[in-house]
């Protein structure tokens, strides 16, 4: 009988669950991040620690060497995946830069590739035990690799950006994006703290609590793209600051988990807040109710076609908004079509991943449909209907001589699911 390993029996079996997962394995699958822990240990079994070496060896440094020893060139999969780790300024440790690096070989299907590029590096082999690792064991190796086909096989869809806190787990916040119109100030106050950017609170009337998109003892994790990871006191202030009167998108990270517990990482943290201000007031989890709009229709939100989940919103028309596409024109376009009065329309709104498709409900008529690289900007309304959403497209982009922007108008059935389908087109 061939010996067996108990890490790799385990593996095999959160695969085998991986798999009972119908469609693409997202963030949110229970079993993602056991397959990634078991496939970090496995490749952290049985390495060697240098003997005068101060800083401590994982499995990234071995990734990393792989660059010095690339026989494929610069542009190979293994190449691109550590050159993408490197430049991530997210991550601050080797377990972090590890672990993202993993995440990316899934979601790239190279995992494979990239542990059959290690097992060719002598260089690098030779830092695993051979008489522990399951590496350096022709029994083991075997079986393994064929497992890592397996994951290979499967589709992926991860948020690469969701990374801030793989230095210190596997398991991952709920990560949203919150996008303002131009504004002076959003009315937030913040607190930093081991390198995280709190929001303490927010101020009566501001243009973020009216939004409601961020929360106390939520984490601001970037802003327009800088990373705020380790950022230090007043960082976030001067970002902003040369943000003034410009649209502003920022990537939160929400103190809870999907299930509304409290996202085991910041625990510590959240303490220390509340010991300094005790008044802090944590804000509504994401699975909470948001407070439905008077006249909102009780009828389902979503529909199947052909197997898969549109949304069912209104179409409250367009308007030609000139030759100039950018966001902050969105606030002028949308009460241009609500003044105009145009009878609604209740529509399928298919988003697939390359385009959007429109067709009204009651004809599956074909209204309109866009690619994404033709939409210039996409964005929610505001005060007082937070369920209208718009977006900008080139209103003939077929002909040499376009007409301008087109402003096209819809209402979601509830906020949650416009800022929802607004995330999904940007």
């Amino acid at each position: 009988m061939p010996p067996k390993d108990p890490l790799l029996g385990t593996l095999k079996v959160c695969i085998l669950n991986l798999q009972t997962e119908e469609g693409t394995v997202t963030d949110v699958n229970p079993h993602l991040s056991s397959c990634c822990e078991l496939l970090e240990l496995t490749l952290r079994k049985g390495l060697q620690q240098p003997v005068l070496g101060l800083v401590h060896r994982d499995y990234w440094q071995c990734f990393e060497q792989l660059l010095q020893h690339d026989n494929c060139g610069r542009l190979s999969a293994v190449s691109l995946a550590v050159e993408q780790t490197l430049a991530c300024r997210k991550l601050l440790s080797a377990q972090g830069r590890g672990r993202y690096l993993l995440r990316l070989a899934l979601r790239r299907r190279v995992l494979e590739g990239v542990i059959k590029h290690l097992l060719h590096t002598p260089k690098v082999l030779e830092w695993y035990n051979p008489a522990i690792s399951l590496l350096r064991n022709e029994e083991f190796v075997e079986p393994f690799m064929s497992l890592l086909m397996v994951l290979s096989e499967m589709e992926f869809k991860l948020d690469m950006e969701n990374c801030s806190f793989l230095d210190e787990s596997w398991l991952l916040p709920v990560c949203d994006m919150y996008e303002a119109v131009p504004c002076r100030e959003l009315g937030m106050v913040l607190r930093y703290l081991s390198g995280r950017v709190f929001v303490l609170k927010l101020l009566p009337g501001s243009q973020a609590q009216v939004d409601k998109c961020v929360h106390p003892g939520d984490i601001i994790d970037e802003i327009n793209g800088v990373s705020l990871r380790n950022a230090c006191n007043g960082q976030a202030g001067v970002v902003l600051s040369g943000l003034k009167g410009h649209p502003l998108s920022l990537r939160v990270l929400r103190w809870c988990v999907q299930d509304g517990g409290v996202y085991r990482p910041i625990i510590k943290l959240l303490r220390a807040l509340r010991e300094e201000n005790p008044t802090l007031q944590l804000g509504p989890p994401p699975s909470s109710q948001e407070p439905t709009n008077q006249g909102e229709r009780p009828t389902p939100s979503q529909c199947l076609k052909e197997g898969r989940i549109v949304y069912i919103v209104q179409f409250l028309g367009k308007t030609n908004i000139g030759m100039y596409g950018g966001k902050e024109v969105l606030q002028n376009g949308i009460p241009l079509v609500i003044q105009q009065n145009q009878p609604s329309m209740e529509v399928l709104l298919d988003l697939k991943e390359t385009h959007l498709i429109c067709t009204e409900k009651s004809n599956m008529t074909e209204l309109f449909q866009h690619h994404y690289p033709e939409i210039s900007c996409v964005g929610r309304f505001g005060q007082p209907d937070y369920t209208i959403f718009a977006f900008c497209v080139v209103e003939s982009p077929e002909t040499p001589q376009s007409t301008g922007f087109c402003c096209v108008v819809l209402r979601a059935s509830a906020v949650k699911e416009c800022e929802e389908i607004v995330n999904r087109i940007v």
